[in-house]
């Protein structure tokens, strides 16, 4: 039953074009053809990655952090109550009006006491502006050391500057070791990214970011065994072009410098709006839609790797629409944040803080600093 899973699973037919077989791309005179098998490091290397990013965070984000100043906000926790704790970890964080003036019953507490308290059990699970800070920082140095090696390794070949070369001699196209390392990196990289998923910050886009890696993590297995790697390496370094621009503007988001995260936020919008939404379909989508139909029959593997296409379109548009929609209020002067992210609540909408004294602390906070003016923290 297994073996004819397998066998049926890897027939000629669904991953490769009509008349070509696997026996095509066996490695000979020298010449060597990508394989699945090659795939197989990618995971170990992911908890490798996991591993140095353990102690990147250790030794050199937090070291960044506490130079560029990033500052934690105090948060007042709530106080220890069994029966609040109990709704609060089986029946939902946001309790309903009734499930407040039934708690208050339970607990001896009045109703505004049980807002108050969920509020701040709320933002005792929300992530530290340090975690995210070394997240950020993460993320940033391998995108920008991964668009620098995946240009070294993509502008001197000739589909590069003509993208009709990226299907010449297809299938049949032998690898070079900057390739495979190129592959094997990235690949590793985005298991380990949904590996630590449930563990990094989560924002209101957790869903579309699983999809999106899983997606990611499908087009780079299938266009490596299926010898599409010359389009990959194109796709890849297109998405790294802008990803860095995003982390580095949080980084500097979290550190307070607010104009200096506009400015890098401005660029990034463009640089994502010229890539995603007019390189990638115009000229990468149209590369491999329409040029290999002029070779060989549509066949499985080339509907498959399209419609993976489709899907990280559709996304790139999806978050396209947010980044937009920030750049408009930062233009017209409103409140620009992460459309993504959670604000953290504060105490301001109960009366706590006629309590604590004026100033900036009866100020709205995002991401734990006083909302000022029109400078304001756009992207978490």
């Amino acid at each position: 039953m297994l073996r004819t899973l397998y066998d049926y699973f890897w027939w000629e037919r669904l991953w490769l074009p009509v008349n070509l077989t696997w026996a095509d791309l066996e490695d000979r005179d020298g010449r060597v053809y990508a394989k699945a098998s090659d795939l197989y490091i990618t995971l170990p290397l992911a908890l490798l990655f996991l591993i140095i990013r353990y102690f990147f965070e250790l030794y050199v984000a937090t070291p960044l952090a506490a130079l560029l100043n990033v500052k934690e906000k105090t948060r007042l926790r709530a106080p220890p109550n069994a029966t609040l704790e109990h709704f609060y970890l089986t029946s939902g964080k946001q309790p309903k009006q009734v499930e407040v003036e039934l708690l208050s019953r339970q607990s001896g507490l009045s109703g505004r006491q049980v807002e108050r308290w969920f509020r701040r059990r709320r933002n005792q699970d929300r992530p530290s502006l340090l975690k995210k800070f070394r997240e950020a920082s993460w993320r940033f140095t391998f995108y920008l050391i991964a668009f620098i090696a995946g240009m070294a390794v993509i502008v001197d070949k000739p589909w590069f500057y003509d993208m009709k070369k990226v299907w010449e001699g297809y299938p049949v196209q032998s690898t070079v070791p900057s390739q495979y390392w190129y592959y094997m990196i990235e690949l590793s990289f985005y298991w380990s990214l949904l590996f630590s998923i449930a563990s990094d910050v989560k924002r209101k886009d957790f869903k579309e970011q699983i999809i999106h890696h899983v997606a990611t993590i499908i087009l780079i297995s299938f266009s490596w065994f299926a010898n599409y790697i010359r389009a990959g390496t194109l796709i890849m370094a297109l998405h790294d072009s802008s990803d860095y621009l995003l982390e580095s503007a949080k980084m500097f988001n979290y550190a307070g410098w607010k104009n200096t995260c506009n400015n890098i936020f401005i660029v990034f919008a463009i640089v994502f709006i010229i890539t995603r939404l007019v390189i990638l379909p115009f000229w990468i989508l149209h590369c491999t839609l329409v040029y290999p139909l002029e070779l060989y029959p549509a066949f499985f593997g080339y509907y498959f790797f399209n419609s993976m296409m489709g899907v990280l379109q559709l996304l790139h548009i999806f978050w396209a629409y947010l980044i937009l929609r920030m750049a408009h209020k930062f233009i017209t002067g409103k409140l620009v944040e992460d459309e993504r992210s959670d604000r953290e609540e504060t105490e301001s909408s109960e009366g706590e803080e006629a309590a604590t004294g004026g100033g900036a602390k009866n100020r709205p906070l995002a991401n734990g600093h006083p909302i000022l003016n029109n400078n304001h923290r756009k992207n978490d």
